[in-house]
């Protein structure tokens, strides 16, 4: 036997799965279906999702989804909530406003810009856990879960494989790592390498040794916008509805569940290093790697175990 891998564009990135197992390319089969439902189900850009649903009942009626929809918006609400936060899924207005990571990105005008910070307060979120309801309270409001969708399907796709029996795997839904075991072949944990947010893609900063862990990493290097001289990244200030200050390149987080790691990293951005390094170093079972813009590295106490 050997391991298995197939590789399909989904989720606006190129996800990749690799497994050991006899019955490996049925299994990877089943995977990317359950994927391409979950795509369905948690896209802010398609039209027919269950998310654009909700979207376009905005001010109108509460919208009854699937319970997983429902526990990611409800974890996505709670986070979004959260005193100092920079994570908000109710940002999709101002998301769709800059358009960046799209063909038809553009810099807004500010009256544009005021115009979709109103729309933005994720305490106009209700949510009903009884009937799995949804309801934007104010018109024009728009949820976007792409902080959270690939990790959220990360782990669901990893509870399924060990429901198939599989000991270890590979989930990589364009560099937001799920591993599962270690490597079956080499017997020995997966080595990740973690990208130098200056240099081209490819380039690694340093290798991590992990088992059952995710490793998310959340960087201003990836989608940019760029007008007049000036660069515009993709993580936005719900504050300002601007793209968010930071001297920070990139931000990694090492946890057990992969959307824990895409909460906080999206949490995070925004914090100064060291407020970073002491949130993450008073969460349970996390670590965090930090990148500055001028290469320097900052990383809490225990990441070392994974060098």
């Amino acid at each position: 036997m050997e391991l298995s891998s197939r590789s399909e564009r989904l989720m606006g990135t190129t996800i990749t799965v690799s497994i050991f197992h006899t019955l490996a390319d049925e299994i990877l089969a089943q995977c990317f279906e359950i994927l391409r439902s979950y795509e369905h189900r948690f896209s802010a850009n398609d039209a027919s999702s269950e998310l654009m649903e909700v979207n376009r009942q905005a001010g109108i009626a509460p919208v009854r989804v699937h319970p997983d929809l429902f526990e990611l918006i409800a974890l996505g609400t709670q986070h979004s909530q959260a005193k100092n936060s920079h994570l908000n899924i109710a940002i999709g207005p101002l998301v769709q406003t800059w358009r960046i990571g799209f063909s038809d990105a553009r810099r807004p005008r500010q009256e544009e810009i005021d115009q979709a910070l109103t729309k933005v307060d994720p305490q106009q979120i209700q949510l009903d856990p009884e009937n799995h309801t949804v309801f934007l309270k104010r018109s024009g409001m728009k949820i976007d879960l792409g902080a959270l969708a690939k990790g959220y399907s990360a782990d669901l796709i990893g509870a399924f494989l060990k429901d198939q029996g599989i000991t270890d795997a590979l989930i990589d839904l364009g560099g937001n790592i799920l591993t599962v075991g270690q490597h079956p072949i080499k017997q020995q944990p997966w080595r990740i390498g973690i990208q130098n947010p200056v240099e081209k893609r490819g380039q690694h900063l340093l290798v991590l040794s992990v088992k059952n862990k995710s490793i998310v990493t959340s960087g201003i290097y990836e989608r940019h916008l760029e007008v007049d001289g000036q660069s515009f990244h993709h993580i936005f200030d719900s504050a300002t509805g601007y793209p968010v200050e930071t001297d920070l390149a990139s931000i990694t987080i090492i946890s057990d569940r992969s959307v824990d790691g895409e909460i906080w990293t999206t949490r995070l951005f925004g914090e100064s290093p060291t407020s970073i390094l002491n949130i993450v170093e008073s969460l349970p079972s996390m670590d965090t790697l930090l990148v500055s813009k001028s290469g320097k590295i900052a990383y809490t106490s225990g990441l070392q175990s994974y060098l």
